[in-house]
């Protein structure tokens, strides 16, 4: 339960009959939110971009390159249920502050292992810089506390798109970032992390400037003064069709999570193969990253207007289109590889976001932080099966194998929605 003193008490009193206040909160919650997530943008891809490059460089095969995304995503599993249980007992200000700050130690960390060339301190640190990318995503659900339920995929959209200034900054700076760490005596692909020392940044702006907190005033709001017309539907509601919500929003990122996380990782290894510079590599996972959040203004009206279902299936059919062109596009066409990725970015955009609509909408904020932290757990541990796997797969077959696999995956996701809907009444 969320703890708050007498004085924080009577300020949130202020908020409980007054929509105009409510409405002002809601916006300046969706501004933090934003400004902080650029600079958790930055933050997430120096893991993205290096983190495989930096772990065949150091161990010498390409069989273990899939490793650090595994480590990082399995960091960020455990993180992703100390954040939302800290949000759900102190609010969103104390749980992303602490998990963005925690994920910022970790990239210095890589820093300083890159520096004295230690295994076991590289992958330590990059188990806690895991949390950093689970904060970055739990970041997404603060803006939907205050949001009606047809504006809550716009609520995350609006987030995302500020994750893509930082998420495309990153890439497009590895180059300067690496020269700049030489510069300093650090190894050059060590230096992307550098830049994701920004986490810390971003749970100072949160720490700073998300006051009031939102899910502290939205469980205010509901238990003071609960809107009657939608409890009575919610307590007439079976419990069963609830947690189906819960369920299918969930399957519906792990699912998609998984085909991203592995064939993203295994990119910037298969494209060294085909003697591409670390400048191509960050030009692809910066439009891959873009693709993952840039479009989310207009997915997250999609999804409101069209219905998280159709938006669901859209995802399915864009990943596979997207593993199909990776599985057969030639080594050397960056164009082709680009575009693939692109398409691999927006495709695991359309199911996140019509994912976490459907576990918001499932959901009331009682419980909301504390389930909103399992289920990116689950997502997290998908990413890093997703991530171990595929530098497996591809040293035991081929990059071609991975990517058409991973598309034929995503079609799982459209008989989850056929079963989801079999549900309605």
């Amino acid at each position: 339960m969320l703890k708050t003193t007498d004085v924080q008490t009577a300020s949130l009193q202020s908020y409980i009959s007054s929509p105009d206040k409510q409405k002002a909160l809601y916006k300046r919650t969706l501004f933090v939110v934003s400004i902080s997530q650029i600079f958790g943008g930055a933050g997430l891809a120096a893991g993205v971009t290096v983190g495989a490059l930096i772990a065949q460089q150091m161990l010498g095969t390409d069989a273990f390159a899939g490793l650090p995304s595994a480590l990082f995503t399995l960091g960020s599993a455990g993180s992703a249920l100390f954040v939302g249980r800290l949000s759900q007992r102190y609010g969103r200000r104390t749980g992303l502050s602490a998990g963005f700050v925690i994920g910022g130690l970790g990239a210095i960390g890589v820093i300083i292992a890159a520096i004295i060339n230690s295994i076991f301190l590289l992958f330590t640190s990059l188990l806690i810089y895991g949390a950093g990318t689970a904060t970055n995503l739990q970041a997404r659900y603060a803006g939907t506390d205050l949001a009606n339920n047809k504006q809550r995929a716009t609520a995350v959209s609006i987030t995302m798109v500020f994750t893509t200034f930082g998420a495309v900054a990153g890439p497009s700076l590895v180059n300067v970032m690496g020269n700049f760490a030489l510069s300093i005596g650090i190894p050059s692909l060590a230096g992307p992390f550098i830049l994701a020392a920004a986490y810390i940044l971003a749970g100072v702006v949160l720490f700073i400037m998300l006051r009031p907190d939102p899910l502290v005033i939205a469980r205010t709001i509901e238990a003071t003064n609960p809107e009657p017309s939608d409890k009575g539907h919610l307590e007439t509601t079976e419990h069963t069709e609830n947690k189906r919500g819960i369920i299918v929003g969930a399957a519906i990122m792990v699912l998609t999570q998984i085909v991203m996380v592995a064939i993203m990782t295994m990119t910037p290894v298969h494209m060294s193969h085909h003697g591409h510079g670390l400048g191509a590599v960050g030009l692809v996972i910066g439009f891959h990253i873009g693709a993952m959040y840039l479009p989310s203004l207009v997915t997250g009206v999609l999804v409101d207007k069209l219905g998280r279902t159709a938006m669901a299936i859209a995802s399915g059919t864009t990943l596979l289109l997207a593993g199909l062109m990776a599985a057969f596009a030639p080594g050397d066409s960056m164009v082709l590889l680009v575009i693939a990725l692109s398409l691999l970015g927006l495709g695991w955009n359309f199911g996140l976001i019509s994912g976490t609509a459907l576990i918001v909408d499932s959901t009331e904020t009682a419980t909301r932080a504390k389930t909103q932290g399992t289920v990116d757990v689950l997502i997290a541990l998908s990413g890093a099966a997703g991530g171990a796997l595929s530098g497996m797969i591809v040293a035991g077959s081929s990059f071609l194998t991975l990517s058409f696999t991973g598309g034929i995956l995503a079609l799982l996701l459209i008989p989850v929605v056929v079963w989801s809907r079999g549900g309605k009444k």
